[in-house]
């Protein structure tokens, strides 16, 4: 069935229809775009309720970051981040898979539209025009009929009047003969106006106007089709971001159930652990006495162990009550202005940095050294004269390194002496030890050594056979060191053959103890599972630390 055969006679019928489909079309690509205008304000909105809640200062700088319930916060907002990303990702797709291919489709339609039914038009008017001229010609037929029945009426009644002349008699029946003809030449003339209007009408109704009615049809049916898949595609953006959508939320999934209170509560004790020794027992003075108003060697009336507790810089009373209110503090070189625990653990820290900057300047060296040496055996590539500035500050930085390594190791030893006294006194005054901390005391043989070897490659030059073997031949000496707990672990992204003396081999993805971080280098120390420790690359790792 199609419009041309069964709506022959609904032109208004589809002109309505017609302007009705393209008005759905704009009214849903209207609303397409306040959709799209939608989820950028949401994506918007949720990008800055990100920034408002994200961390203002970076994780190394924030004691915070290292608690896993702040971690996991982070990680949700992070999601979040990305799931706005994917909300501009649907707006963008909206707009230009829909608003912009469905607007350009919408003005061809109404180009195609307009034409067809200019078409109709001037086809009715042809054909309006047609009936009017058949309607003259049968006017003018009528009228000349009229006329032609007068005339012969009138030449026979001056035929049979006795009274009128023979001249009058002959006029009258020339004048009905004249009538007569014309009205012959317009009956012909109609006839022949009303088989050309025939013609045209069954043109008109049974081939013209069904050509445009389907024309019009085809043009519809062309608009519904790419509507409906104008609808498809408000789908289809979502299902194209669900999958990236889902993994946000698995992502804050596993953000809640990374949250560990255990280790938020060793990580507390591992920020903020003094190293101080428990206050003792105050100490009773007796002011009934006027003779003797020093200090007793008894507390509240009980002998003491026969060591009477000295009132020095060590036992003052902002140590004895930690509760009290602090007083400002003066940062210090050598972090004595932290309690003990936390001064070694920055000391520690620092003797590590320095230590890796000490190795990276000795590295340093010996490379310039080498390029020299190339330099003098081939001066085409380059002066060596113009490598001893780089070579002078090298080692000025070496000398500098060297002292800021023997400072840091020294104050280190005497805040390390200051916690062992305190957990002595600590353990000597009370029956009940404290408990022991859940993870393993760090190392830090493995800092110290690493130092000392830095300090003794550092003065000892190496020699010209030296400079042919591998630069990690030495690491077998770190072995020998007592076996340390892993800091972290790793995956090998790359297959690595340790072939050169103190490194070993790792297949592709295989799981790693992380022992020593990269100091600066380019390699770290590794145990693999089956056993067997030794250097990698460390560009060759995805690393994790505890």
């Amino acid at each position: 069935m199609d419009w041309g055969t069964e709506l022959w006679d609904q032109f208004e019928v589809l002109e309505r229809h017609t302007q009705w489909g393209l008005d759905l079309l704009d009214r849903y690509v209207k609303f397409v775009k306040e959709r799209t205008e939608v989820e950028q304000a949401y994506a918007k909105q949720l990008r800055s309720l990100v920034k408002k809640y994200l961390p203002k200062r970076p994780a190394k700088d924030d004691p915070e970051s290292k608690f896993s319930q702040q971690q996991s916060f982070v990680q949700i907002l992070q999601e979040v981040n990305d799931f706005a990303g994917q909300r501009e990702l649907v707006a963008e797709n909206l707009s230009v898979r829909v608003c912009l291919e469905l607007t350009k489709y919408s003005q061809e339609m109404k180009q195609e539209r307009k034409m067809h039914f200019q078409e109709g038009r001037r086809a009715q008017q042809q054909l309006e025009n047609g009936f009017k001229q058949l309607e003259n010609s049968k006017r003018k037929f009528e009228r000349d009929c009229r006329e032609a029945e007068k005339a012969a009426q009138n030449a026979e009644r001056l035929d049979q009047d006795i009274n009128a002349t023979k001249a009058d008699v002959e006029k009258a029946k020339q004048q009905a003969h004249l009538r007569s003809h014309m009205a012959e030449e317009s009956k012909n003339e109609y006839a022949a106006q009303l088989q050309r209007f025939n013609r045209d009408q069954a043109h008109f109704y049974f081939s013209q106007m069904p050509q445009i009615f389907d024309k019009l049809q085809d043009m519809d049916e062309r608009r519904a089709i790419h509507l409906g898949a104008g609808y498809g595609l408000l789908s289809e953006a979502e299902l194209e971001v669900v999958p990236i959508i889902a993994k946000c939320l698995e992502g804050m999934k596993v953000a809640a159930h990374a949250v560990d209170p255990k280790n938020d509560s060793q990580v507390l004790i591992e920020l903020h652990k003094s190293g101080f020794a428990r206050p003792g027992d105050v100490e009773f003075e007796d002011f009934s006495q006027p003779m003797n108003r020093a200090p007793s060697d008894s507390s509240l009336g009980t002998p003491s162990e026969g060591r009477p507790e000295l009132r020095g810089p060590g036992r003052s009373r902002a140590k004895r009550w930690p509760f009290g209110k602090k007083n400002k503090t003066v940062v210090t070189e050598d972090f004595s202005h932290l309690p003990p625990e936390q001064q070694r653990k920055r000391l520690q820290q620092q003797l590590e940095e320095r230590s890796r900057e000490l190795q990276k300047e000795v590295d340093q060296r010996e490379a310039l050294k080498k390029m020299k040496d190339v330099y003098e055996k081939t001066p085409q590539m380059g002066d060596p004269a113009s490598l001893e500035p780089q070579i002078t500050e090298t080692l000025g930085n070496i000398e500098r390194l060297k002292l800021e390594v023997q400072k840091y190791e020294a104050w280190l030893a005497e805040a390390e002496s200051r916690v062992l006294s305190n957990r002595g006194d600590s353990l000597s005054r009370h029956a009940r030890p404290p408990d022991p901390p859940t993870s393993a005391p760090p190392d830090n043989s493995s800092s110290n050594s690493g130092s000392q070897d830095a300090k003794e490659s550092s003065e000892e030059p190496p020699s010209e056979e030296s400079q042919d073997t591998p630069i990690y031949t030495e690491f077998d000496e770190d072995f020998e060191e007592e076996a340390t707990s892993p800091i972290g672990h790793c995956v090998a992204i790359y297959h690595f053959e340790g072939s050169s003396e103190g490194t070993i081999s790792m297949a592709e993805g295989e799981d790693l103890s992380l022992m020593e971080e990269d100091k600066g280098d380019g390699w770290t120390r590794v145990r693999r599972k089956e056993g067997g420790e030794g250097y990698v690359p460390t560009s060759y790792l995805r690393v994790t630390l505890n």
